[in-house]
């Protein structure tokens, strides 16, 4: 048979195998080659952009998180940063600084970039002449020494007001600031409490003065408290003017009271010191006048100078609730000037000064520095101590606050990747320790840091104190809601008890506790920390008894079959089951049988049963101790 002719041409095409073939390879994936031998070549890696190198960091990291942002793994860091002598062996598992991590990171070509902020560095938000040459300035004044002294009728004097004559049990309940007259110029006193209950207080005082007059009277000589002023005023590195009170009081020695100062380095200027002696009477008058020529000679001798064109910036002295005008706080300018209607950043808050009033109750609209004034109008409660800086831009203000809180927050979390075995144990320990909750409302800010400082000096390993909310002004029904919610009790110094926060206290049952003086608050804390503690247990020894053979009953399981050896048992007897000298167990007896019945106790020399509901693995040769607990 003939086969069919077939027309050349695309269509007419005759395929063959090899034609098929050919099309099933092209369609087939391709293989892989392999490169052996010196024809292989490693990875590449890539060296980041410049940008990409810049780590950002506050204050601290840790190892790992630095090898993470790095890209290199973590031994091969500690490798070469222990090589180059730049990590120590303790470090590995703690936080490195800044100034470690910049070294570190250098090895690998990468920049560290701290962006941990300080409210002290604030100097962004500054604004006006900040490069304006600097002028005089008033200096700042601590007055300072041991209670009774005569510090308030000092400055009483010095004022010629009588605020000393009405303070409640005859101490200074918190920091007071005045600006007086002096030589045609200005002195800002300081006056700090004498009480140890303020011994924060007067630290802190020390700390942004220019002079410190440590005042001792002539009758009572130095005292603890007299010391203690003595070495706040050294640590802070001020000029230390002596005030030697009372000399108008009969059988004073002058001469004994500048002995007693000179062995705590504070010579005599007439002994060949560099310290100016006093000797007045802060009642009559005499000597405070020489008193104040001397601080102004101290000052131009130190040249106390500040730059008023700047902004204004300084410290809070005091901070209270006060009745229709809300927060008012006494501020002392350091430099700068503070005007109404700026904007002023404190601690954690930003606000609007409304009223700026001077130290006699004027209203005024500028404030210099070395100046002490009032301000209200600030909404948020701020504490004594804190810095403020007057800022001339809210917006920019917050985002800077806000920066701070992110920086505070990594760094809390930071902190809380440190736990380690010992710290848990240590919580382990406090979850066991009592604790006396308190709500506490006081008059000031000074007041409160006053009382917590104390209530921490009377807490003890088994008891401790716990300021659940602290706040200023009146008690009011939301301090007592938290006061029930808390389990506590509150503590009212020199403040009101609103009546509608009275009838709920009495519906909730908190009980509230007023003073206007420390001592009688203190005393009462201290009592009921003391009952929180657990009442001493006294144990008394009732006899011994050794298991000779041990029993097993079907509803009881293991009873020790026993000889009383010494003393008795009783069935109200807690019993120690000793072996080998060890105690391993101790527990209430629950059944106590002697001949099959139960009696109350078995005497010295007579067998019993005895059954404990817990323990049942009983040994012949176990020392069963009986005692009772009292």
């Amino acid at each position: 048979m003939k086969r069919p002719s077939v027309e050349k041409g695309e269509q007419g095409r005759q395929f063959r195998a090899t034609d098929f073939r050919k099309r099933e390879m092209i369609f087939q994936p391709k293989k892989k080659r392999l490169f052996t031998g010196v024809a292989a070549k490693s990875t590449k890696i890539t060296k980041p952009k410049s940008h990409k190198r810049i780590l950002k960091i506050y204050d601290t990291i840790s190892i790992e998180n630095l090898s993470h942002k790095i890209g290199v793994k973590k031994h091969t860091l500690i490798s070469k940063a222990k090589k180059e002598g730049l990590l120590k062996e303790e470090e590995l598992a703690t936080y490195i600084s800044a100034d470690a991590a910049t070294l570190i990171a250098s090895l690998f070509d990468f920049e560290v970039r701290n962006l941990s902020k300080k409210t002290e560095d604030i100097s962004e938000l500054a604004f006006g002449d900040l490069k304006a040459e600097k002028q005089t300035k008033p200096p700042v004044v601590t007055v300072m020494g041991h209670v009774d002294h005569g510090k308030t009728t000092l400055l009483d004097y010095i004022r010629k007001t009588r605020v000393a004559s009405g303070e409640a049990g005859g101490i200074t309940q918190h920091i007071g600031a005045y600006s007086v007259s002096v030589s045609n110029s200005f002195v800002t006193f300081i006056d700090t409490p004498g009480h140890a209950a303020f011994t924060a207080l007067r630290a802190r005082g020390s700390q942004i003065t220019d002079i410190a007059v440590i005042v001792v009277a002539a009758d009572d000589g130095v005292q603890p408290q007299t010391v203690e002023a003595i070495h706040h005023a050294q640590n802070a590195k001020v000029p230390i003017l002596v005030a030697i009170n009372k000399v108008d009081l009969p059988d004073v020695d002058v001469e004994k009271i500048k002995k007693q100062m000179s062995e705590h380095n504070l010579v005599p200027e007439e002994w060949g010191g560099d310290t100016i002696f006093c000797s007045l009477s802060a009642k009559t008058g005499e000597g405070v006048k020489d008193l104040l020529e001397h601080i102004h000679l101290l000052a131009e001798m130190h040249e106390l100078k500040a730059n008023p064109l700047r902004s204004g910036m300084g410290v809070v002295i005091e901070s209270r609730v006060q009745k229709g005008r809300g927060q008012v706080m006494t501020l002392l300018v350091q430099d700068g000037t503070l005007k109404t209607s700026q904007m002023i950043l404190v601690g954690q808050h930003v606000g609007k000064i409304r009223q700026i009033t001077n130290d006699i109750g004027q209203v005024i609209s500028t404030a210099g520095p070395g100046q002490a004034i009032e301000t209200s109008g600030f909404n948020e409660e701020v504490l004594a101590g804190d810095k403020f800086y007057a800022v001339k831009n809210e917006k920019e203000a917050r985002k800077w606050l806000t920066e701070l809180h992110q920086q505070e927050h990594t760094k809390q979390s930071n902190q809380a990747l440190k736990a380690s075995a010992e710290d848990l144990l240590l919580q382990a320990h406090a979850q066991q320790i009592k604790t006396f909750h308190i709500v506490l409302k006081t008059d000031v800010a000074g007041s409160a840091e006053a009382i917590k400082h104390s209530l921490e000096k009377i807490n003890t390993d088994e008891v401790k104190s716990q300021i659940i909310h602290s706040g200023l002004g009146a008690l009011n029904e939301n301090d007592v809601l938290l006061a029930h919610a808390g389990s506590a009790i509150i503590f009212c110094f020199n403040v009101g008890v609103d009546p509608k926060a009275s009838r709920l206290a009495d519906q909730k049952e908190v009980v509230i506790q007023s003073y206007k003086i420390i001592y009688e608050l203190l005393d009462v804390a201290e009592k009921q920390m003391a009952g929180l503690l657990d009442p001493e247990v006294k144990e008394s020894f009732g006899g011994r008894a050794e298991v000779k053979q041990v029993f097993q009953i079907s509803h009881l399981g293991a009873i020790a079959g026993c000889y009383v050896s010494k003393g008795k048992i009783a069935k109200n007897h807690f019993v120690r089951v000793m072996r080998d000298g060890k105690q391993i167990h101790e527990e209430a007896i629950h059944s106590l049988k002697h001949l099959k019945q139960s009696v109350k106790h078995v005497s010295e020399g007579q067998e019993c049963g005895i059954g404990l509901q817990q323990y049942k693995d009983f040994q012949v040769g176990d020392l069963l101790e009986g005692f009772s607990k009292t």
